[in-house]
């Protein structure tokens, strides 16, 4: 079922500005019209972006962001299936309404919308305020708990109370209680004890990975923890065991292996030379794969408003996206975990002391000829788990892998001006001038997203690779997975 699209092309793009996608939520903008507009982009987005960066101060956090997008698409998905011809829910099966009741988007809007209530309000429930004003703007009832099969908000109920009741306890420890926790328990909280080799103060083996040190300014720091490792064990949607996906062994991240000091130094003589020859376009791509609601989320709403997708369509092509990066991390996260690899910074150190080296010396100093190795950074913030393989790499590579599947096109036509001074690493300064960086297709989107890690200084090229073809397979199966719900087939076994 294919409408036209309810946002005009010239505002899709526009929309890969966070900042104008948030302005679809002021007190100022147009009423919400339900029959005609999209309330997953016009309503839940612009309410949970604001929460999503409480979480995560740059939307970087992978595996917290993804859990949340996820879910919610989730509660879209099965709230919106009793409105499609043949679709079923993951976690419920209500049911399918009579066609009359879809000739606007009005049920289906209001459906999701409630289980997208329900879902954030497990998810979040520090911003229960939010999620109320979220519904009341658009004139709705928080407080009309009804559950049934035959009104959207009874069906909306319904199916969000079903993703949170499949969810809470799935191994992820949202709420902190997994493992047998009783007193002070904190959400998310690794519960399978997780322990590094090495400490932020020493590094007792050069092949494995070390927590860094991160400055928090005014004189504060904090020393990382592996986040989220429980995630290895948490549940997917489109297989059931993670093991059945294999990266190769890193050799060149160990100087012991098989090619010895030598590949050892080659691979983090690589990442210097990224980071010396650093292009502005380079750093804003960079920025913008690092935060994954830009580049993951809004890709797929400017793929789905760009084309012309239905908003049953687009809550389709959503959820899939979504699944399969989902169950990319946890593939991504039982190999970090398996391989617990050293990050570019430690073996850069290693190698090199205190001997000056030529790299990018730090926000507004360019590159330089005389940066003491030990003081060397990677251009992006390293993030707080292993380095190999990397996840960014294996997000979108799912995320294109399914997309291309579901479009039955590798098209994809993103743009996002970037505007002068507007990089948060280094305000003010880059871009010197305005740029635009876009991605004709697909491909050229998952490629760059893997390369912007290694010029970022947070991966090997190795780590790149090995992401990009388990996401690839990941994205396929998560595919399969989707088309079945679609379709109304009761899914296989997963294996």
């Amino acid at each position: 079922m294919r409408t036209r699209p309810h946002l005009s092309r010239a505002r899709v793009v526009a929309m890969s500005s966070l900042a104008v996608l948030l302005a679809a939520h002021d007190a100022n903008a147009q009423p919400f019209n339900f029959d005609t507009g999209n309330a997953p982009v016009e309503v839940v987005i612009p309410s949970a972006i604001p929460a999503i960066f409480g979480v995560s101060a740059t939307a970087n956090d992978a595996t917290l962001v993804l859990r949340i997008t996820n879910l919610v698409t989730n509660a879209w998905f099965d709230a919106a299936a009793p409105y499609h011809p043949t679709a079923i829910g993951v976690y419920s099966r209500l049911g399918h309404r009579p066609a009359s009741e879809s000739t606007t988007n009005r049920n289906i809007n209001i459906a999701t919308i409630y289980a997208s209530y329900r879902v954030l309000n497990s998810l979040l429930p520090q911003h229960a305020g939010a999620w109320r004003a979220m519904l009341t703007s658009v004139g709705l009832n928080p407080d009309d708990d009804q559950q049934n099969m035959v009104t959207p908000t009874g069906i909306g109920n319904l199916a969000g109370n079903a993703v949170v009741a499949a969810r809470e306890h799935d191994g992820m420890n949202q709420l902190g209680d997994e493992g047998g926790c009783k007193y002070n328990c904190q959400p998310y909280a690794d519960y399978l004890g997780y322990e590094p080799l090495n400490t932020a103060y020493e590094l007792k083996d050069p092949s494995r990975w070390q927590p860094n040190i991160i400055s928090l300014g005014n004189g504060l720091y904090r020393v990382q923890q592996f986040v989220t490792p429980q995630l290895r064990k948490t549940d997917p949607y489109s297989y059931k065991d993670p093991n059945r996906f294999q990266s190769p062994r890193p050799f060149l991240s160990d100087p012991r292996g098989r090619h010895g000091r030598q590949g050892y130094v080659n691979q983090a003589d690589e990442v210097l030379g990224a980071s010396a020859s650093l292009t502005e376009e380079q750093k804003a791509k960079a920025e913008f794969f690092d935060n994954k609601i830009r580049s993951l989320g809004l890709s797929a709403v400017f793929a789905a408003q760009s084309q012309g997708l239905s908003l049953l369509e687009f809550i389709h092509l959503d959820f899939l996206t979504n699944v399969a990066a989902f169950d990319a991390s946890i593939v991504i996260w039982n190999e970090k975990y398996h391989w617990d690899a050293v990050r570019p910074f430690s073996a850069i150190r290693y190698i090199y002391g205190d001997r000056p080296v030529v790299a990018w010396g730090g926000p507004g100093k360019g590159t330089v000829n005389d940066l003491p190795a030990s003081q060397w950074r990677s251009y992006l913030n390293t993030a707080d788990h292993p380095e190999y393989p990397s996840a960014s790499a294996a997000f979108c590579a799912a995320h294109a892998q399914a997309a291309r599947r579901l479009l039955e096109s590798d098209n994809l036509g993103y743009v996002v001006p970037i505007p002068q001074g507007s990089s948060t690493i280094e305000p003010g300064i880059t871009p010197s001038a305005d740029i635009v960086i876009s991605w004709p297709t697909w491909t050229d989107f998952e490629t760059e997203c893997g390369l912007s890690r290694f010029w970022g200084g947070v991966h090997f090229l190795s780590a790149v690779t090995a992401g990009q073809d388990l996401g690839k397979q990941i994205g396929d199966i998560a595919y399969d997975f989707v088309k079945t719900h679609i379709e109304g087939k009761e899914p296989r076994p997963r294996r």
